[in-house]
């Protein structure tokens, strides 16, 4: 994940540039250093929906494993060892599970920063109260308008759901934001969800660039250029709101060229500023699954993260540590440089990106080191 409006405002800290509030409500992470690794953890595949895009193929009428929450129990010691910070629960629709608060409950004593990830409609009044306890942040995926969103819902109706669910987090103080995956069919209605984030009271817009998975093979990526022109605007809409202090984080995630444009602009507007977030980014690190973040899925498999078509080993059988630490795609996707092929292979830009999505590569060639085929430089 790229937290852009984190960087550009950690970045200005010594400039008071139109007043620009640096730790703005909007943004719970400004100043945190980024020490840890992320787990995202689909307890199960089960899901109300049957979006067209999902990268697990999640759907409602199939009957899925679920992780229970013995399991969970059984794994925090080597999570926190492996130096897991924060988990998020995801699914399929995780409020589905009938082990959703026990296995969050169970997270968040052990000390980890829980967050969910849903579609909302399942977010109500008889179980708000639990979400508000449990979970340190909710992110809920809007697909764009209405009109839109029921479309790859395949659910008259559900962005009407997604929104209830929404205000009542809101309304009940919980910390939330949006999931936006970006697509040929949706990217006109990105500035509808920067609108909606701000008019709403959000947090955070997530922007999922197309990962080549599930449901999501046959879904619409865009072309490379038009996928620059959208990447650009959408760093620039993060220094509005900066400069503005629209308290909404913009973050975005599976594209990791995105950084290199931020730098470009970055370096247009504030050159005297410029070795400040050329050294975030390079701490950052680019692409990080199977470094910094790690995928459980619905049947303990272990994965570098949740697009790639592989599995590490159990968690029902194998220790999660040693899983992480001994497989030979993990051990290749944490060398660095990675050894790619390519285009990235002699890219100037690789010590920035790390490569960008391995996932994607796959998809496309069969071979996790290949080029990214989405990069747009």
């Amino acid at each position: 994940m790229l937290r852009i409006s984190n960087y550009i405002k950690q970045s200005l800290k010594d400039l008071n540039l139109n007043n620009i509030n640096l730790n703005n409500p909007g943004d719970k992470s400004a100043g945190k250093k980024e020490e840890g690794r992320l787990l995202l953890w689909n307890i199960t595949g089960d899901c109300n929906l049957s979006c067209e895009h999902c990268y697990s193929s999640s759907g409602a009428g199939r009957k899925y494993e679920k992780i229970a929450p013995g399991v969970v129990l059984s794994t925090i010691d080597s999570l926190k060892k492996a130096k897991i910070k924060s988990v998020i629960i995801s699914g399929g629709e995780p409020l589905m599970s009938p082990y959703i608060f026990e296995i969050a409950r169970i997270l968040k004593d052990a000390g980890f920063s829980v967050h969910l990830s849903t579609n909302g409609t399942m977010i109500k009044e008889s179980n708000i109260e639990k979400i508000k306890l449990f979970f340190n942040y909710v992110g809920v995926s809007i697909d764009g308008k209405e009109d839109t969103h029921d479309g790859f819902r395949k659910m008259k109706g559900a962005f009407r759901a997604s929104l209830k669910g929404i205000r009542t987090l809101l309304n009940n103080g919980v910390n939330a934001g949006i999931r936006f995956s970006l697509t040929e069919r949706n990217y006109r209605d990105v500035d509808f969800i920067f609108d909606m984030a701000k008019n709403e009271g959000l947090r955070k817009v997530y922007i999922s660039h197309l990962v080549y998975s599930g449901r999501g093979k046959n879904s619409w990526d865009l072309n490379k250029s038009l996928h620059k022109e959208i990447s650009l605007y959408i760093i620039e809409k993060a220094f509005d709101f900066v400069s503005k202090n629209i308290p909404v984080e913009i973050v975005t995630g599976n594209n990791e060229p995105d950084a290199i444009l931020l730098l470009g602009i970055f370096k247009r507007l504030y050159p005297e500023f410029y070795e400040n977030i050329y050294d975030r980014v390079l701490r950052w690190g680019g692409n990080q699954s199977g470094k910094k973040i790690i995928n459980i899925d619905y049947a303990g498999n272990v994965k570098p993260d949740p697009f790639f078509n592989y599995n590490a080993g159990n968690i029902k059988n194998r220790d999660f540590l040693y899983i992480i630490n001994e497989d030979k795609l993990f051990l290749k996707l944490n060398e660095k440089p990675r050894k790619l092929k390519g285009r990235c292979e002699k890219c100037s830009y690789l010590n920035i990106c790390n490569g960008g999505s391995r996932a994607r590569a796959f998809a496309v060639y069969g071979d996790y080191f290949q080029e990214d085929p989405a990069c747009f430089m």
